[in-house]
């Protein structure tokens, strides 16, 4: 094994590590938003709220990520993200003990924003690796959710009862088992990602020449997207996160109709989480071994099938594998569309433009948990569905059209 892949497999299991203690505290967070969203207001309808503000903070944070990223390298701008991540738990903390919603959504502004920077941290991981290998990098990274989506709900509950025992409610201790992660994981990348990735990234492109985009000046970002592969990249991963979300968001809502209880509903949604996270080391490899493309078609094929599925029954097992196959789509585009996006960019195009690319993903995921409650209310949860699989389709033909023109022009250089 030479110096730089020995590096580059540290850096990777600390970026695992990271995503790990990272994902678990925002997942055990993310568990209650609404439920405190609707405590703190006193209105049902501002329930979702919370989670909006999150998610639009953690949206416009990624785009600025991206240049602090390049500034001060991708070590120091984690452990900065996860700073302002712990920050923003204890406010989360100190707002639910005084009930306080408008410094509630404080916190939830800066843990969005924290989220954005570690979700960064995924192509950190693929500048570190070879060609060959950034697939298995970018996924290697992604599995931690898996880890995260076990612990985070699993702390929850114990932590609460914790808080509630020292007279603060009880809903505080999911935010206090947030901050105590966020500063793990800060302690962990501050002593364990040396060097930085930024350096390592820019070893590995002096020694794949062939493999790295060229340019005389930093291209801007519609020069970038223009290119029919980085748009393909950005298209996945925008739309899967869409798709994803407006199914999602609404389906315990749809269950709760069909009279399901609160076990029945954890059970479909353990089941697309596991399919979002645990499949993540699979299609990594795959898209190092078929391609980007075909990854993609595979992930956006199965968000059709996923949405056109979720409309077949309200029972459980149906949605089980719906959301299942609706959570493996979107790994698939995800990591597919990651690693052909890492492929497209110079060294000093990369930060600001994975930024770039998790502001309009993060914007998706905004624009689906906004809209999904209305289009659910004035349309049904199945039509829902169905225009969410008519958005799937879009990637789907990009992708497929991009991929066999691709084929042909290698055949006639061949």
């Amino acid at each position: 094994m030479t110096n730089l892949e020995s590096i580059a497999r540290k850096i990777t299991g600390i970026l695992f590590a990271q995503q790990s203690l990272a994902s678990a505290g925002f997942i055990a967070a993310a568990t209650l938003n609404s439920i405190v969203g609707k405590e703190l207001s006193g209105h049902s309808d501002w329930a979702g709220v919370p989670s909006a503000v999150y998610l639009l903070a953690g949206a416009f944070a990624a785009f600025m990520w991206g240049y602090v990223f390049d500034l001060i390298g991708r070590r120091d701008g984690l452990t900065i993200g996860l700073g302002i991540g712990a920050v923003g738990s204890g406010i989360a903390f100190y707002a639910i003990a005084i009930h306080s919603f408008a410094i509630f959504l404080g916190g939830m502004v800066l843990m969005g924003i924290a989220n954005a920077a570690v979700q960064l941290g995924r192509f950190a991981a693929a500048e570190v690796n070879p060609p060959e290998h950034r697939g298995r990098a970018i996924s290697n990274v992604v599995i931690g959710g898996t880890v995260g989506s076990v612990i985070g709900p699993f702390v929850a509950g114990p932590a609460g009862n914790l808080i509630g025992s020292w007279g603060i409610d009880e809903l505080a201790g999911a935010y206090l088992v947030s901050l105590v992660l966020f500063v793990i994981a800060a302690i962990v990348v501050f002593i364990g990602l040396r060097p930085d990735p930024r350096e390592i990234g820019k070893q590995v492109a002096e020694k794949y020449p062939d493999t790295i985009v060229r340019s005389r000046v930093v291209r801007s970002m519609a020069q970038i997207f223009s290119q029919p592969a980085a748009l393909v990249a950005l298209t996945s991963m925008v739309l899967g996160q869409m798709v994803m979300v407006l199914v999602m968001v609404i389906t315990s809502l749809h269950m709760r109709g069909h009279q399901h209880d609160l076990t029945d509903i954890s059970l479909v949604i353990s089941s697309h989480t596991f399919g979002m996270y645990a499949f993540s080391i699979i299609s990594g490899r795959l898209a190092d071994q078929w391609g980007r493309g075909p990854v993609i078609i595979t992930g956006s094929l199965t968000l059709v099938i996923a949405c056109i599925a979720a409309t077949i029954s309200p029972d459980v097992l149906p949605l089980g594998v719906a959301l299942f196959l609706l959570g493996l789509g979107w790994n698939f585009c995800f990591v597919g569309g990651s690693t052909l996006l890492a492929d497209q960019l110079s060294p000093d195009e990369r930060a600001r433009t994975q930024g770039f690319n998790d502001l309009l993903v993060g914007l998706a995921s905004a624009i689906g948990s906004l809209s999904s409650g209305f289009i659910f209310a004035a349309l049904g949860y199945n039509t829902m569905a169905f225009i969410s699989a008519v958005f799937a389709v879009i990637p789907l033909l990009l992708a497929s059209y991009w991929t066999l023109k691709r084929a042909r022009k290698s055949r006639a250089i061949a």
